[in-house]
C-alpha cells in the first residue's frame, strides 16, 4: 500500500463533546513521510502536535477520551477522527484546529469519514509504513485486559461486559479493512449510562453531549434515540480502539483480544507496542547500500519470477540486482513464521535448511532474470560447502548476497552468503538446472 493524503482542502465544524466549545477544523494535504500533524491555530505561534505515542497526553480531569499534546498545547477527543483516518488509509495530513477539542459531530466517525472521503484521497509515491506485531503482548487492569498475537492482518475480537439490562454482554470479532470499517464500524456512536451522564456533567465534562450525538442508556432503553446496529455499543468500543491504535502513526497488523478495555488500557498496550517496535527496528536496521544503476524488486516482482508462494516464499524483497550476475535479497524473520511453531518453540530458531532455501530463492531471481533463461524455471539440484555460523531468531533480518559463478544453458552455479547484522549466519555453493516453465502447469 502507498502513503495517502487528501486531494483538496476540507473543513469540519461542530462543538466538542466534552468542552461544548465551538471548533473549526481544516484538513490540508501533506507531503510524503510527514505524518499526521495537528496545528493549534488559536494559540500563539500555532504550535504543532504530531501524531506519535510519545505525544499522548494523560489528563485525569478529562475522562472517557484520548488526547495528544506537546509543550502545553493539547487536543482532546482525537479517537473518532483518528479512526476515520485509519479507515481511509490516510498517512499524511495537516489538521488545523482552533480549539482544544475535536468536534463531536454525531458521536461516531462516519461524518469525519464522509467529509474527508468527499475531499478525495490520493495515493503518493512512497510505500506506507506499518508495524506487524512480532511477539505476543498483553496488559491487564482491574479485570480488564487486552492481548495481541502476531497476524498478517488487523483483526479485533472484543468482549464487552455491562451489568445493565439493555447492554448486557456483547462480543464482536472481525478482520478490519477499509470496507468493514466504513460499513460496520464508522457509524457506531458513543454511549453512556443515564447515571453516568449526570456524573459527567457534575464533573464539568460532557457539555457538548446530547441525545443526538450520544446514546444515553436508561434502565428501559435508549433515551430519545435508537441504535443503528443491535450491538452498536461494542462496535463503538472497537471504533475507539482503532483510533487509539492509529496513534502509533501507522497501521498495526496483529490479532487483538480485548475484554472490557477502554482508552486507559488501550494506551498502555500502545506503549508496549511502541517499545517492541523500537526494539525490533534497532535489531533489524541493517544498512545495505544500493548502488546507482542497480534495480530493486518488490514482492510482486519476485512472484512474477519465482513459482513459490506463502508459506514457502522466503524472500521479502530484492534490494539490489545486477541481472544474471548477483543480487542482495532480504528476509524479515518474524515470530509468526509457520516453522517456529515446532522448531525449538520455547526458543525459536530458524532452521538452517530454510536459510539455504532463502538464499536459493534469491539465486533463482538472479539467474531467471538472465535473458538466456526466459520462459524457464530453475530447480535446486545440488548444494555444497554449507556452513551455519550464527543462530537466526524472530526479529532478525536475513540479508542474502548471491553471486553467479558459472551460468550455462542447462545449469548455473551460484555462491550464497546470508548475514544478520553484517555477521555471516550461513553460506553455501548451489547448483541449479533449468526446464521450461510450462512444466509447472
Amino acid at each position: 500500500m502507498k502513503q495517502k493524503t487528501i486531494k483538496k482542502e476540507c473543513t469540519i465544524s461542530g462543538i466538542g463533546l466534552h468542552t461544548g466549545s465551538p471548533v473549526k477544523v481544516i484538513c490540508k494535504a501533506a507531503a510524503e513521510n510527514t505524518g499526521i500533524r495537528f496545528i493549534r491555530t488559536d494559540l500563539n505561534g500555532c504550535p504543532e502536535i504530531k501524531v506519535d505515542p510519545l505525544n499522548i497526553h494523560i489528563d485525569t480531569t478529562m475522562p472517557r477520551c484520548t488526547a495528544i499534546g506537546k509543550n502545553g498545547a493539547v487536543i482532546y477527543t482525537v479517537e473518532h477522527f483518528m479512526s476515520s483516518l485509519f479507515g481511509l488509509g490516510i498517512t499524511n495530513l495537516i489538521v488545523e484546529i482552533n480549539a482544544n477539542e475535536l468536534p463531536g459531530l454525531d458521536g461516531s466517525a462516519i461524518d469525519f469519514y464522509n467529509i474527508i472521503k468527499e475531499a478525495g484521497v490520493v495515493e503518493q509515491n512512497i510505500d506506507a509504513p506499518y508495524f506487524t506485531i512480532r511477539e505476543p503482548l498483553g496488559v491487564e487492569l482491574n479485570g480488564c485486559s487486552i492481548f495481541v498475537a502476531p497476524s498478517k492482518e488487523l483483526k479485533i475480537s472484543y468482549t464487552m461486559v455491562y451489568d445493565h439490562p439493555v447492554i448486557k454482554t456483547q462480543f464482536f470479532s472481525a478482520r478490519i479493512d477499509s470496507a468493514i470499517f466504513e460499513k460496520e464500524i464508522a457509524p457506531s456512536r458513543t454511549f453512556c449510562l443515564e447515571s453516568e451522564a449526570k456524573e459527567l456533567r457534575a464533573r464539568g465534562v460532557g457539555k457538548g453531549a446530547n441525545y443526538k450525538n450520544t446514546l444515553v442508556v436508561g434502565k428501559k432503553g435508549i433515551k430519545e434515540n435508537k441504535v443503528r446496529f443491535p450491538d452498536e455499543f461494542i462496535r463503538h468500543k472497537v471504533l475507539d480502539f482503532i483510533g487509539d491504535l492509529y496513534l502509533l502513526g501507522m497501521p498495526i497488523r496483529g490479532h487483538f483480544f480485548a475484554v472490557k478495555s477502554g482508552h486507559t488500557l488501550n494506551i498502555e498496550l500502545l506503549k508496549k507496542i511502541l517499545k517492541q517496535k523500537v526494539r525490533y527496528e534497532k535489531k533489524t536496521n541493517v544498512s545495505v547500500p544500493v548502488k546507482r544503476g542497480k534495480k530493486e524488486i518488490e514482492i510482486d516482482g519476485i512472484m512474477n519470477v519465482l513459482p513459490h508462494r506463502y508459506p514457502f516464499l522466503l524472500v521479502d524483497r530484492v534490494i539490489e540486482i545486477d541481472k544474471g550476475k548477483k543480487a542482495i535479497g532480504i528476509k524479515n524473520v518474524t515470530i509468526n513464521e509457520n516453522f517456529f511453531q515446532g522448531h525449538f518453540p520455547t526458543r525459536p530458531v530458524m532452521p538452517g535448511v530454510l536459510m539455504v532455501e532463502a538464499m536459493a530463492q534469491v539465486a533463482g531471481v538472479v539467474i531467471l532474470t538472465n535473458e538466456l533463461h526466459r520462459g524457464k524455471v530453475a530447480f535446486f539440484m545440488a548444494v555444497d560447502n554449507v556452513k551455519f555460523r550464527k543462530v537466526v531468531s524472530p526479529g532478525d533480518q536475513l540479508v542474502m548476497e548471491v553471486e553467479v559463478i558459472r551460468d550455462k544453458s542447462r545449469t548455473a552455479q551460484v555462491r550464497g552468503v546470508a548475514k544478520v547484522d553484517r555477521e555471516i549466519a550461513a553460506e553455501a555453493d548451489m547448483v541449479f538446472s533449468f526446464t521450461d516453465a510450462d512444466y509447472l502447469e
